[in-house]
């Protein structure tokens, strides 16, 4: 006989849970039977939950996300970075030089609050203006990081959050010659300071930036960064004329790959779940 698949209300408990329904396969070959299977798999789920909330309330400190960006920020300054913040309000004017208008596909995405503004859906725009602002003042290398929420109109998935946290660092100011190599150099170092173990490099295509060099991690390659360097066509529209290299990551991919999850939404912000686990217990 022909096992009997979850209902959609198990699916939902199951995400609510925290549990990826493929990685527990229903056994059952009645609903009887598939019935009392999920109500195992359940109670065995929330106890292990409950145990683990009581813990990290117990003991104290930072939820995944803050850690992580608390490791990166002190690596990054060892090496000379500066960290900023930016607004998260951007103008359309912005978007506009980074070649996103109503026919570019991110377009469709972004959250507007006002005819000519809306929440940003990449940190660049910002840390471009920062890359002028810095070369008026500054020759020689300059290095710069930001780390911030970020807001599209993602598909709900596994791998998307409407909201989510960025890492973008810029080096400016180094020569031709070694761009290629540094991107790589600093993109090893965030990557390996976030927990990373299995990944690799690829050249892939961007919409915004063309090609570009990504890291991709675990068995099942998920993109956690995406690098570009330049100059580059899109300096023209900022009248940015330096050499430089910057990277993104994705936060919340970054925690998911590191603890080998497969759902972002347990690592982001979330009324759902606390440094991993579920609180719908």
């Amino acid at each position: 006989m022909t096992e009997l698949k979850w209902t959609d209300t198990q699916m939902r408990r199951f995400k609510e849970l925290g549990i990826v329904p493929e990685d527990v396969p229903s056994e059952a070959v009645t609903p009887e039977l598939r019935n009392q299977f999920f109500q195992q798999i359940e109670k065995k789920k929330i106890k292990a939950e409950k145990q683990k909330l009581d813990t990290f309330l117990s003991n104290g400190g930072r939820v995944g996300l803050e850690k992580l960006s608390e490791t990166l920020t002190r690596e990054l300054v060892r090496q000379g970075f500066v960290r900023v913040t930016t607004p998260l309000i951007l103008s359309k004017s912005a978007l506009a030089r980074m070649t996103i208008d109503e026919s570019h596909p991110l377009f469709r995405q972004i959250y507007w609050i006002s005819e000519k503004k809306c929440l940003r859906p990449m940190l660049a725009p910002n840390l471009y203006s920062l890359m002028i602002d810095f070369s008026r003042v500054r020759k020689g290398v300059t290095r710069f990081f930001e780390i911030g929420p970020c807001f599209r109109k993602e598909s709900d998935g596994a791998r998307h959050n409407s909201e989510f946290t960025m890492l973008n660092l810029v080096e400016m100011g180094l020569p031709m010659a070694d761009r290629e190599d540094r991107i790589q150099e600093l993109a090893t170092l965030v990557a390996e300071s976030a927990g990373l173990t299995d990944y690799e490099f690829e050249t892939e295509s961007s919409e915004v930036y063309g090609s570009t060099l990504d890291i991709v991690a675990g068995p099942e390659k998920i993109e956690v960064a995406s690098g570009a360097m330049g100059p580059h066509p899109l300096d023209a529209a900022w009248g940015f004329t330096d050499t430089w290299v910057g990277i993104g990551f994705g936060m919340e991919r970054l925690l998911m790959t590191a603890n080998k999850s497969s759902t972002i939404g347990r690592w982001g912000k979330s009324l759902s779940f606390l440094d991993g686990i579920s609180l719908k217990i």
